[in-house]
């Protein structure tokens, strides 16, 4: 056992409040260079035309699963674990979960990209595109899956660099790699300068060098004398126990994540049915959707860190404190993506000028205005029962959640042909899971409390 570092010492005596903030601050840049990228993407990728767009509107839900699966997914049991382990004072078994956390990486990444590169062509024929548009999901998705170990490697490094209180250096890191990404993207796509017009290939692989700019950044620091938790190159190696710390709440997050994402992948199939305008609406439309959940994560990584930490050194009460705060604060933040979705319009005005995809569009950010703020507390509620290493009923809650939304939107389609119907039921789903959690955490914090 080792002394408390002053961070962790701050994070388990400073106000909750406040101290929520300053350690969410950091992730704000990043949260912005997120929505850059999910925002100028499609905007890039819609110089190329609709055939484009529909494209990548199959691909991006299933790159977004890996990213998701990562950073919120193995990406949190990294941090949870290293919180806690920090929170009882054990500096030594911290560090070895970073070693571990690499591996994991490693063999991660390198079993996405075989996947994908075999499975991916079939799953995005499966979606009903065919010609143009789906030979524009096949290029895009071999790029982008191509380089799946970075995404592995950067999310769960950048939890490293969290789990011990530091939001700083995983904020520049993925705000340095978004900015490269910025720059290449219209370059690489359209042939600015002396670069190639690579068109499809050229958005993909900008969108890939962000992932691998932030890796190195944040490599440099973890193997620097600055890092709390630093990272040692005879760590990196499978423990047995680190492992089963790691996973034991990462791959049940993971698979969490993963029915939370695959239901924009799903919901895109059967919009798919009305035609590749309605796909392409639903696409760009869902990016605002897509867009709190960086921002949210802004401060359920600051969450995860302090109920860790906190639940490490058996605070439960300073712990519950912190998780129902995050929720006040992200709730809060989803009003600002109602009054986006109020006005819908505007926002596909942002990717199209064709009147039928803008209005689909804008019919499905309409239906989901009202559940912005449940999505923001129910995420956070969510990111706190990662922290305590409660995994089994959010998980449950997510399958749930995917179920009411495929089924739902399916059904409200076959039987009364009806997008509004079909987009309500979406809406539906989501809002049940964000109150599922927000009373599983409420249940769980009170046996906790409880002697």
């Amino acid at each position: 056992m080792s002394v408390l570092s002053s961070r962790t010492q701050r994070i388990l005596e400073a106000p909750v409040l406040p101290l929520l903030l300053s350690l969410a601050a950091p992730n704000i840049g990043e949260a912005a260079a997120r929505i850059t990228f999910l925002t100028a993407d499609a905007i890039f990728v819609s110089w190329l035309g609709g055939d484009a767009l529909a494209g990548v509107a199959v691909v991006f839900p299933l790159f977004l699963i890996l990213q998701t699966a990562t950073a919120s997914g193995v990406g949190s049991g990294v941090s949870s674990a290293i919180g806690r382990a920090l929170g009882a004072g054990d500096h030594g078994r911290a560090v070895s979960l970073a070693g571990v956390a690499v591996s994991i990486a490693l063999i991660g990444g390198a079993l996405t990209t075989a996947l994908m590169l075999l499975a991916g062509p079939s799953l995005y024929a499966a979606m009903g595109l065919t010609g143009r548009p789906v030979e524009m999901a096949v290029l895009y998705g071999a790029v982008m899956f191509g380089g799946s170990v970075l995404v592995w490697l950067m999310n769960l490094l950048a939890n490293v660099s969290r789990g011990a209180g530091n939001m700083m250096v995983p904020a520049f890191a993925i705000a340095i790699g978004e900015a490269f990404h910025l720059a290449l993207s219209p370059a690489l796509t359209l042939g600015w300068g002396p670069f190639p017009a690579l068109g499809i290939v050229g958005a993909a692989l900008a969108a890939v060098t962000a992932y691998g700019v932030g890796t190195i950044v944040l490599l440099v620091h973890l193997l620097s004398r600055q890092a709390l938790v630093r990272l040692r190159l005879d760590a990196i190696r499978l423990h047995r126990d680190e492992a089963a710390a790691i996973l034991g709440v990462g791959v049940v997050s993971a698979a969490a994540a993963t029915l939370f994402q695959v239901s924009t992948f799903f919901v895109a199939g059967i919009v798919a049915s009305l035609g590749s305008s309605a796909v392409a609406a639903y696409g760009a439309a869902n990016r605002l959707e897509l867009l709190q959940y960086p921002i949210t994560f802004a401060f359920g990584s600051a969450v995860i860190t302090m109920v860790a930490t906190a639940a490490g050194a058996r605070d439960f009460a300073r712990a519950e404190r912190a998780a129902w705060t995050g929720a006040a604060v992200a709730a809060a933040i989803g009003l600002v993506f109602t009054v986006v979705a109020l006005f819908g319009r505007h926002w596909m005005g942002l990717f199209t000028s064709d009147p039928a995809i803008r209005d689909i569009g804008a019919l499905y950010l309409l239906s989901q205005a009202a559940v912005f703020p449940l999505t923001g507390a129910g995420l956070a509620c969510y990111f706190a029962c990662l922290g305590i290493g409660f995994v089994g009923k959010p998980f449950a809650l997510a399958a749930l959640r995917l179920v009411l939304i495929v089924g739902g939107a399916w059904l409200a389609l076959a039987l009364t042909g009806s997008v509004m119907l079909a987009f309500a039921a979406v809406a539906v789903g989501i809002a049940s899971f964000a109150l599922g959690l927000i009373a599983v955490m409420r249940t769980k914090f009170r046996r906790l409390r409880t002697p």
